[in-house]
């Protein structure tokens, strides 16, 4: 699964867009440096997210919406279409 299709299903699952939920970390002071495990639990309590969806949370709300290239324009079952993941949800985002 790619980088944006966990965030997607993210989306999916709590109604919340990956910005709303980044917003509402950083509300709650989670940021750059904040540990992964209290996001992760913040996450499952709340949204009853698990681990590896939570993680893709944790990577936006720590280091911001920019991946690495490796997998980008690839073709394998991880590839992304951009470096840049699309946060505002999948109603908005622009066709690839």
């Amino acid at each position: 699964m790619s980088f944006q299709a966990y965030l997607d299903t993210i989306e999916d699952k709590t109604g919340r867009t990956p910005r709303q939920l980044v917003d509402e970390a950083t509300a709650k002071g989670f940021g750059p440096g904040s540990k992964a495990g209290e996001i992760l639990a913040w996450l499952a309590d709340d949204y009853g997210l698990g681990r590896g969806h939570g993680m893709a949370l944790v990577h936006v709300i720590t280091k911001g919406p920019t991946i690495s290239s490796k997998h980008v324009g690839t073709d394998g079952v991880h590839r992304d279409e951009s470096e840049t993941l699309w946060l505002d949800g999948q109603a908005t985002k622009p066709s690839p």
